[in-house]
């Protein structure tokens, strides 16, 4: 079995990507001289959200998915961030290779929430490798990569805002119910608003100040949803089998 070994060396936004995408620098190094043809490569990615720490700003807006600070002893675990695949060409001893990983900016996904809330530093990952490896001076042998092979890196948040900043300049997007989507656009129709934006504007003219008790929601206005009980972001505790 040929002996591989895994560091990130970098990472970027992707530019010309269709969708956000972040593409992870890779370097593998083979410690048997004779040649790797081909690698099928696994990668999931973790967030280590106990590694670093958070200005009040931020762990307040990390409640939603770890609770009080008081808690966090407790619910700060691990979050599962990507699971990717690439297939490395072949190489002898070391080679380089990019690790493309689709993003998204949709709040409900938990990674998204969580690099949201972050306005500066780092943020602790870890790439975890599994996959087959195609190697032989003659022919060729088949083997796996061990499920032992991973890389730690810090990605800096700053990489992080810039790939979403050129996929979604000044804005976020939000995921509704269909239900939810009609009542907005037949809400928008009535009143003749020029955007979603200034219909949720409209919305919140019409919601009361707060602390003053909940009225029943006008024609064709959307009630708010109830409030959800907290529940901690499930922890990541083993590797996702392929």
């Amino acid at each position: 079995m040929t002996d591989l070994s895994f560091v990130c060396t970098g990472v970027r936004a992707d530019p010309y990507a269709a969708g956000p995408t972040l593409v992870f620098r890779l370097r593998i190094t083979a410690a048997d001289p004779a040649r790797v043809h081909a690698i099928a490569l696994r990668c999931q990615i973790r967030i280590e959200p106990a590694r670093r720490g958070y200005a009040s700003d931020e762990a307040e807006a990390l409640t939603d998915l770890f609770g009080e600070r008081s808690r966090w002893g407790s619910t700060l675990n691990p979050l599962r961030f990507a699971q990717v695949s690439l297939v490395v060409p072949g190489f002898t001893g070391t080679t380089e290779v990019d690790l493309p990983v689709p993003c998204t900016y949709d709040m409900d996904i938990a990674a998204a929430r969580y690099f949201h809330a972050l306005r500066d530093g780092e943020v602790p990952l870890l790439l975890l490798f599994s996959g087959t490896v195609f190697a032989g001076p003659a022919g060729f042998s088949v083997g796996p990569v061990p499920w032992d092979k991973e890389a730690p890196f810090r990605m800096p948040v700053a990489v992080w805002q810039e790939m979403t900043e050129q996929h979604f300049p000044g804005c976020g997007w939000l995921r509704l119910r269909r239900e939810t989507l009609d009542a907005l656009l037949d809400f928008r129709s009535r009143h003749a608003l020029p955007s979603w934006e200034a219909t949720v504007e409209a919305l919140l003219e019409c919601a009361p100040a707060t602390g003053s008790p909940p009225t029943a929601p006008r024609a064709g206005q959307v009630p708010p949803a109830p409030p959800r009980p907290f529940t901690a972001a499930r922890p990541t505790v083993e590797r996702t089998a392929p």
